[in-house]
């Protein structure tokens, strides 16, 4: 037997061409109206009525213009039902599109959503410049205070130059816009690779950091055995921390899939619960420390001087100390997702995040060197809040803030990351998936891709802050650099109002910058920036690959001017049929509509059968003309693939139309029953120019 399309099925041999021309046919009409016709009361009296079936579908809003409602994406299968029911119970209802302006946040809810990465940094900026300086004995731990103090003055210029930025681009500037306006394309996607670098690490730094919070605490509760033993019961590359920071990192990518409003009304209370905890630590610290009664819960170690204290360590001190001023762009990238007056919100919003900033940092640096406190299994800050608060329910209220800030510290890159990776596909160096939105508005593509990378890099790394923490700040201050650099030149061009002042600000701005890059790159060179400096121009090279593919393919696409467009093409169609039977003859009808002259092919394995399939096509189909090739060797697809190939040979650019019937089984299970031979040949001929394989659909009743 022959394995062709439909092999199976009925003959139709009562079926003739006469009786289907006499069957009524009803009207086929695009725009979803039906014309009924109605008799009035007296004789003559008619009446044509239009109908819309299915208006509760399709709502019509104009002349061939629908929109779809929401009963017009019902899923029917089981499995999808499920599907979107689990769905809607951890993304929530679908939003419509015309809901975004809806979606902005307002100030309170925008500090939460894309300040809390910079707020956070001050829970482990002052920890990452101690552990630099530990190595020079416990003498050298007070420079920390001093480089934190440089810190804070250079965050103030920057953040006073970013909301220079944020007037200037009201729709989103960010480093990538910026420099690639006013730099030119390649600055651009430096900036573009070195922000999507940043925000993978913000995500698992903080959370990161954030587990660490969490061990922290239970370090300090007594149960520092059993985290040695639990370590040493998991796998490689496993550890708390690790499993602490996956689970982080999955709440929170559920958490933003929800949307940027709805993430920011849950991510509002650790961000605020954070800023009021750390307000009173400070407050009654200080007040202690003041007053000569603040002391170390426990005593810090006698540290082995290993190192002098060098130029070389304290600006290694300072670059640590530095990822401080991580996230004081994000504002900047985010500036459409605030409420009207957006760029007022936004600079308003910024102002509050650097001035929280400065002041956190500065307090917990201010007191961590009033009492000599050293890195170790317990984080700074925790000290601080033992010796402030003693072991009590202040104590841990303070740390579970902190662990929260941390682990929503990545919030600002998933509020980031997915936005400047949409305007990337939009300029086409990303995937274009990147622009698409989510049930809930949400760019769910970067939002995931975000989720996964920085999953891997926890893994990676083990969970460890200070391993992460080295590649962190390379990325910050060379987008701080450029976008900087890119407003100075914006000025100069544009020559507005006080551009002048603004000038100088942002020249200011990239001349610390720049100086500040070149030190965190040569300090944390071995340390691991190495690795940020070399990926950056391996994700330059593969965005400027994605465009110029995008570019190939519209230059291809693009109709010029003058251009002489095809309105036919040379084409011939090909009905492949087994047998005669309902699905061949409906796809030899559906070829009728696409041509006059059709070819009905048929490949013979038996000439006995062959015969028949001659004569119920004479028969059947009286217009077709009939091809019969015969294969010796059984074989179906193979010779069919090679008659195409001989009709291209005759005429390279002739378009061949294949028209398959094929069957659709009443159960999944049924169709391994079957041969998929219309499969197979869609397959072969999916990258082929001049070929177009259309599916007939004949749908086998239960």
């Amino acid at each position: 037997m022959s394995q062709q399309p439909n092999s199976e099925g009925p003959e139709a041999d009562e079926w003739s061409p006469s009786a289907s021309a006499k069957a009524k046919r009803a009207t086929l009409n695009p725009d979803l109206t039906v014309s009924e016709i109605e008799h009035g009361k007296r004789p003559g009296d008619v009446y044509v009525r239009k109908v819309r079936h299915h208006s509760h579908e399709f709502r019509r809003v104009g002349a061939g213009h629908f929109i779809a409602t929401a009963e017009s994406d019902v899923a029917t299968h089981p499995l999808e039902k499920f599907y979107r029911a689990l769905k809607r119970v951890l993304v929530g209802e679908r939003l419509e599109s015309a809901e975004e302006a809806h979606q902005r946040l307002n100030k309170l809810k925008a500090l939460a959503v894309f300040g809390s990465d910079a707020i956070s940094s001050s829970a482990y900026a002052t920890e990452s410049s101690l552990i630099i300086l530990m190595v020079a004995g416990n003498a050298a731990l007070g420079i920390s205070f001093f480089t934190a103090l440089a810190i804070a003055v250079i965050l103030s210029i920057v953040a006073f130059s970013y909301r220079q930025t944020v007037h200037a681009y009201p729709h989103g500037g960010g480093s990538y816009n910026v420099s690639r306006e006013n730099l030119g394309q390649i600055p651009g996607l430096i900036a573009a690779a070195a922000l999507m670098i940043d925000y993978v690490l913000t995500v698992a730094v903080s959370i990161v950091a954030g587990a660490a919070a969490v061990t922290s605490a239970l370090f300090a509760s007594g149960y520092a055995a059993q985290l040695q033993t639990l370590d040493a019961l998991l796998p490689p590359f496993f550890n708390l921390n690790v499993l602490l920071s996956l689970f982080f990192i999955g709440l929170i990518t559920l958490g933003n899939l929800r949307g940027i409003r709805e993430s920011g009304s849950i991510f509002a209370v650790p961000t605020y619960l954070f800023i009021i905890s750390l307000s009173a630590m400070l407050i009654v610290g200080l007040f202690k420390a003041f007053t000569g009664t603040l002391t170390p819960a426990d005593a810090p170690p006698i540290l082995a001087v290993k190192e002098p204290i060098t130029l070389w360590l304290i600006l290694r001190a300072f670059s640590a100390g530095a990822v401080a001023m991580s996230g004081t762009e994000a504002i900047s990238n985010g500036v459409p997702a605030f409420e009207k007056p957006e760029s007022k919100n936004a600079a308003t919003t910024l102002t509050v995040m650097a001035t929280l900033l400065g002041v956190f940092f500065l307090g917990v640096s201010y007191l961590a060197t009033q009492m000599g406190l050293v890195p170790g299994a317990e984080t700074i800050i925790s000290q601080i809040a033992r010796a402030v608060f003693g072991t009590n329910a202040f104590y841990y209220i303070f740390q579970i803030a902190t662990m929260g800030i941390l682990v929503i510290a990545g919030n600002t890159a998933f509020a980031d990351f997915p936005r400047l990776a949409s305007v990337l596909a939009r300029d086409n160096f990303l995937p274009h998936q990147f622009l698409f939105r989510g049930d809930r508005l949400a760019f769910t593509t970067g939002i995931v891709a975000l989720g996964a990378i920085a999953a891997l890099l926890v893994i990676g790394f083990e969970g460890k802050v200070d391993s992460l923490i080295h590649l962190y700040a390379v990325g910050v201050f060379l987008s701080f650099a450029l976008s900087n650099s890119g407003m100075v030149v914006h000025w100069w061009r544009t020559r507005g109002a006080h551009w002048q002042t603004s000038l100088i600000v942002n020249g200011i701005g990239a001349a610390l910058t720049t100086i500040i890059l070149i030190i965190v790159a040569i300090t944390k060179f071995e340390e691991g920036a190495w690795i940020v400096i070399l990926l950056i121009p391996i994700v330059v090279g593969i965005l400027e690959l994605i465009h110029r593919h995008y570019s190939r393919v519209a230059q291809q696409l693009r109709i010029e001017a003058g251009e002489t467009i095809p309105m036919t093409v040379n084409q011939l169609v090909l009905v492949p049929i087994d047998d005669i039977n309902h699905a061949s003859l409906r796809a030899i009808a559906f070829a009728r509509t696409i041509t006059r002259e059709m070819v009905v092919v048929h490949v013979s394995t038996s000439a006995e059968r062959a015969d028949k399939v001659k004569h119920k096509v004479e028969k059947y189909a009286p217009d077709a003309r009939l091809i019969i090739l015969d294969s010796p060797y059984r074989a179906f697809v193979r010779p069919l693939l090679k008659y195409i190939d001989a009709v291209h040979s005759q005429q390279p650019d002739a378009f061949v139309t294949i028209v398959l019937p094929e069957f659709i089984t009443a159960h999944w299970w049924e169709k391994f029953l079957h041969n998929r031979t219309a499969g197979r040949l869609r397959d072969e001929f999916e990258r082929h120019p001049n070929v177009a394989v259309v599916l007939v659909p004949f749908l086998l009743e239960h």
